[in-house]
């Protein structure tokens, strides 16, 4: 993977990957941004997005949503992919990615796509807000204890401790940039880590439930985290000493995020959230096996 930093690096980066002719996907939002591209789709996130005739590869702007619709489209076209991340979700670095529709409905799934390419700048954060600035480094922090489950890692550790470091500062005050650069250099590691160990039952559980709603991935994160570090302490003692659960449940009540029925989930439905999150991957390699009962019990906890 090339990685550099400042976004005046992204031309170099093209070339390198050798991309002459990018599909830019990237929402409105980052139009003033003026890059040059062949073909543009703004549809974020997006079930039916197509790759035209004539490009050479796919360029990603935006966060975990914009970055996941390009990997579907690097997948399905075979064309490299170059992301520049704006948020701290660290799906940059994995060749996996979720679908929703443009009402952010989880529809599908899939690999294959082909990141070649990173390329990240501080300053597209300055401005990102509140709620998703902790929810996407919340669910980096939740990249880096899932990825400590089979054993030692140096960079999941590293993100993690940076993380519990950084995000109070950069809620604190969202236009520092030395805080800034240090939660996104956070992420980076966060997403190296996913790449390198996957994912457990926390994300099983955030994706059942928010992609059964349209809920923020990364606030989801942040909810379903400490109850699946506590499932998981047994089995997995040191994966809870980078930062421990007490200390994830304060950074994600720091960020706005506490239960799930803050964000209008139905209690009548947490038994068949449990057997949804209980048959997705992350929960299938967890290391401790949790039933649908279990997992349902762990939603209630946090409901």
């Amino acid at each position: 993977m090339i990685v550099r930093w400042g976004l005046e690096q992204l031309p170099g980066v093209l070339d390198e990957v050798g991309v002459e002719r990018p599909m830019l996907v990237a929402g409105t939002r980052w139009e003033d941004l003026s890059i040059p591209a062949a073909a543009r789709w703004s549809e974020i996130p997006s079930d039916r997005i197509s790759v035209p005739a004539g490009v050479d590869g796919i360029l990603a702007v935006g966060g975990g949503s914009a970055i996941d619709t390009a990997k579907a489209a690097s997948a399905a076209s075979a064309l490299p992919l170059v992301s520049v991340p704006t948020t701290y979700s660290g799906a940059e670095w994995t060749d996996f990615f979720g679908i929703r529709t443009a009402d952010r409905l989880q529809v599908g799934g899939g690999g294959g796509a082909r990141p070649a390419g990173i390329v990240y700048d501080a300053e597209l954060t300055l401005d990102l807000p509140r709620s998703p600035t902790a929810g996407t480094a919340m669910n980096a922090l939740a990249h880096c204890v899932e990825a400590l489950y089979p054993g030692e890692l140096d960079v999941a550790r590293r993100g993690a401790v940076a993380i519990d470091r950084w995000l109070p500062a950069v809620l604190a005050d969202g236009r520092d940039l030395e805080a800034r650069t240090e939660l996104l250099r956070a992420a980076g590691d966060a997403g190296q880590a996913l790449a390198l160990r996957g994912l457990y039952l926390a994300h099983a559980m955030a994706q059942a439930v928010g992609g059964a709603y349209g809920l923020p991935h990364g606030a989801m994160n942040a909810i379903c985290l400490p109850p699946a570090m506590r499932f998981n302490a047994a089995v997995a003692p040191d994966a809870m000493t980078a930062v421990p659960a007490e200390r994830v449940e304060d950074l994600a009540r720091l960020g706005g995020f506490e239960r799930l029925r803050d964000f209008g989930v139905p209690e009548a439905d947490l038994d068949e959230l449990g057997a949804r999150a209980a048959s997705r991957p992350g929960a299938q390699a967890n290391p401790r096996p949790a039933s649908s009962d279990e997992v349902a019990e762990l939603y209630r906890s946090v409901w």
